[in-house]
């Protein structure tokens, strides 16, 4: 058990760089993504269908 335990503890130590490449690469595929999300919702059809939904949700008579 013992042994098993030296051997974890060697590879934790061995990825203790790891971290902050892991976060700049999650953060540079977010900012892609909500670039890509930005430029399908500004597009004609899509804004639109969301400006037709709006207008509808506002327009309902009770």
């Amino acid at each position: 058990m013992k042994a098993w335990m030296r051997c974890v503890a060697r590879r934790v130590r061995r990825d203790a760089g790891m971290t902050t490449s892991e976060y700049a690469v999650g953060t540079i595929a977010a900012c892609g993504f909500a670039a890509v999300l930005y430029k399908v919702v500004t597009s004609g059809a899509v804004s639109t269908a969301l400006q037709s939904l709006v207008e509808r949700a506002l327009d309902v008579q009770l």
